[in-house]
C-alpha cells in the first residue's frame, strides 16, 4: 500500500468506513460525476475555433505555426530552434519518438524532463479556444515535467482537437477516458507572475517560451 493509500485509509477509518472503497461506492461516485449537469457558460460558439485559438495565443505571447501534416513537424521544430538559437537537444513524450528527428539534426531523449533539459516537446489531449489553453493530463506516456521544467515548451496539437470551452474539454476527456488522471495541467502561454512590485516576470515558475505547432 502506498503512502497515498495509507492516508486515504486513515481518513476512511476515521469516518467509520472500510479502509478500501467498495465497488458500490465507486459506482455511486462515477454516477455523480457522469450525471452532474453542466454549469452555465457563454452562449457564443466560435465557428472557427482554430482561428480563435491562434488569436488568443498571440495575446498571451504564445507563438504558433500551422503545418500541413505530422511529417512536417520535425522541420518546423528545427526552424523554431534555429530562430531562437536554442539547443538541438530535446526531451520528448514517447509518442513522438518515431519522428524523423535525426534527419533535421535534432537529438532527442524520451521520458521525463530533468533540470538541465532546455527544450521539451509534448502533445496535448485537447486545447480550449476561449483561453488558448492546452489540456495536458499526466500519465506514463505524458510526463508533466516535460511541459514544466524546460525553459522552452513546444506543444504539438491536432487542430481537430480544439474545443470552445473548458467544459467541452472535460466532457471530451471523460467521454474518451472515463476515469480521471492523477493530475491535469492547463497551460495558457509562458509562465508569468507579478508578485514582486506588480512587475510582470516571464518564466518565473515555468517555461519562458511556449510554441504550438498545429497539424
Amino acid at each position: 500500500m502506498s503512502a497515498r493509500d495509507n492516508i486515504f485509509a486513515r481518513i476512511r477509518r476515521g469516518l467509520g468506513l472500510p479502509t478500501t472503497p467498495l465497488a458500490e461506492e465507486r459506482e455511486r461516485a462515477l454516477s455523480v460525476i457522469n450525471d452532474k449537469p453542466r454549469g452555465p457558460r457563454p452562449s457564443q460558439v466560435w465557428q472557427d475555433p482554430i482561428s480563435r485559438f491562434i488569436e488568443r495565443c498571440q495575446q498571451l505571447s504564445t507563438t504558433t505555426e500551422v503545418v500541413s501534416d505530422i511529417s512536417a513537424i520535425p522541420q518546423a521544430v528545427s526552424n523554431y530552434l534555429n530562430q531562437y538559437n536554442l539547443p538541438r537537444q530535446m526531451v520528448i513524450w514517447p509518442d513522438f519518438s518515431q519522428y524523423n528527428w535525426q534527419e533535421v539534426g535534432i537529438t532527442v531523449r524520451v521520458g521525463s524532463a530533468k533540470g538541465d533539459d532546455l527544450v521539451g516537446v509534448t502533445g496535448a489531449f485537447c486545447a480550449i479556444a476561449e483561453t488558448a489553453t492546452l489540456m495536458l493530463p499526466s500519465g506514463v506516456n505524458t510526463p508533466s515535467t516535460v511541459s514544466l521544467l524546460p525553459e522552452t515548451h513546444i506543444a504539438l496539437l491536432d487542430k481537430k482537437r480544439i474545443v470552445n470551452y473548458m467544459e467541452d474539454a472535460w466532457a471530451l476527456y471523460m467521454a474518451e477516458k472515463g476515469i480521471l488522471p492523477r493530475a491535469v495541467n492547463f497551460v495558457s502561454g509562458p509562465s508569468r507572475t507579478a508578485d514582486i512590485e506588480q512587475t510582470i516576470i516571464i518564466g518565473a515558475h515555468g517555461p519562458y517560451r511556449v510554441h504550438i505547432i498545429l497539424y
